[in-house]
């Protein structure tokens, strides 16, 4: 009998222990931000709210003849503009729901203006009008998967009959007039832009930065687009257009993967010692290389960045060639024996700009030699 209450107690102890293990994991799981779960005609007509709030704010900016917009900030004064997917970054609602609403049309303005960098406010009055009668259908008793793959038919419909009524522009007075119209009507802009456009072709790359001047300058300068982004957005030095931008850097060449921190040591203290922005063109940087590269960032303050080479095989040798050509530097390479670890500053390039962004890099005006 004792022997079995014993037992008992133990058991309860247990028990007893157990609950307290439980509860503390349950008051510390209350820490955790709890989900607001909406089904049905609620879920809608709140993400709805949150649509049609967002999308009246960024419509009034539409077309040569829109308004601006004064956007509080954070810090700092006021922001005016009349860009449409500036206004819908603005745009917050206390309401989770509703701020939900609004992210969708944010990330339609914000892939709009990633692929054509202009056309957000029309793109964000097409998805007001996409959703609201979609809500009204649905409503009515539509099935909702049946709508989606209508309004997925109806789109392929009007983009095939949109191209058939599309006309190619050539002229630069043209091109000048549709610079204008995305210029807010700033004719001097839109003509600088054709400019632009005729000196470097349609495949070349037109890129704008602060002047120091009060005159709008356009300079024609050599340089290389390669499809490949940064490694990691750490590398971002520009925070308002996410991307990394280099004056001046050392650019390292190598056609093999970095993976060890001692191939990168000795060029980091050569970019420290200098205080020179350093870019890292290689077949992938990963591991302890891209952790120290990082930090080195983040604590030290140099400005550096790391991309893959563009291209596979011959195609890549090819690309890493060329780049080193323009830049005046000279691809690291095992099949001449080379050793990055001991790498001189001899066999780095240099150019007078590098902008990175997560889809591309743009090398311009770099010091190897000029074509003629």
């Amino acid at each position: 009998m004792y022997r079995f209450a014993a037992n008992l107690a133990s058991k309860a102890r247990v028990a007893k222990n157990c609950t307290q293990q439980v509860s503390g994991r349950l008051s510390w799981n209350r820490n955790y931000a709890a989900k607001d779960i909406r089904f049905g005609v609620e879920a809608r007509a709140l993400m709805l709210q949150g649509v049609e709030e967002l999308a009246n704010a960024v419509k009034v900016t539409m077309g040569p003849k829109g308004r601006n917009v004064v956007i509080e900030q954070s810090w700092g004064a006021p922001k005016v503009t009349k860009d449409g997917v500036t206004v819908a970054k603005g745009v917050e609602f206390s309401h989770k729901v509703k701020n939900v609403g609004a992210s969708l049309v944010k990330q339609v303005a914000n892939a709009t203006n990633d692929v054509a960098g202009d056309g957000t406010t029309c793109a964000t009055v097409l998805t007001q009008a996409i959703f609201a009668e979609g809500c009204k259908s649905v409503a009515a008793g539509m099935n909702a998967m049946d709508l989606r793959r209508g309004i997925s038919m109806a789109v392929d419909a009007v983009v095939t009959n949109l191209k058939s009524r599309a006309r190619m522009i050539s002229t630069s007075e043209e091109i000048a007039q549709v610079g204008t119209i995305s210029a807010n009507g700033e004719r001097e802009i839109g003509e600088l832009i054709a400019k632009a456009m005729e000196k470097v072709g349609k495949e070349g790359v037109i890129t704008i930065q602060d002047g120091k001047t009060l005159f709008n300058e356009l300079e024609v300068v050599e340089g290389m687009k390669l499809d490949r982004g940064y490694i990691s957005p750490y590398f971002i030095t520009n925070q308002k257009n996410l991307k990394c931008e280099l004056d001046d850097p050392l650019i390292l060449i190598h056609e093999k993967k970095i993976s060890s921190i001692n191939a990168i040591v000795k060029i980091l203290e050569l970019a420290l010692k200098k205080q020179i922005p350093l870019l890292i063109v290689a077949e992938d940087v990963d591991s302890d290389a891209l952790a120290t590269l990082i930090l080195n960032k983040l604590r030290v303050g140099i400005k550096v960045c790391a991309i893959k080479a563009p291209g596979f095989g011959e195609n890549r040798k090819s690309n890493l060639q060329d780049l080193a050509t323009l830049t005046g530097g000279q691809v690291i390479t095992e099949e001449l024996g080379m050793n990055i670890e001991n790498v001189d500053i001899e066999l780095l390039g240099t150019c007078k700009k590098v902008t990175v962004s997560k889809d591309d890099t743009v090398v311009l005006d770099g010091a190897g030699e000029k074509k003629t």
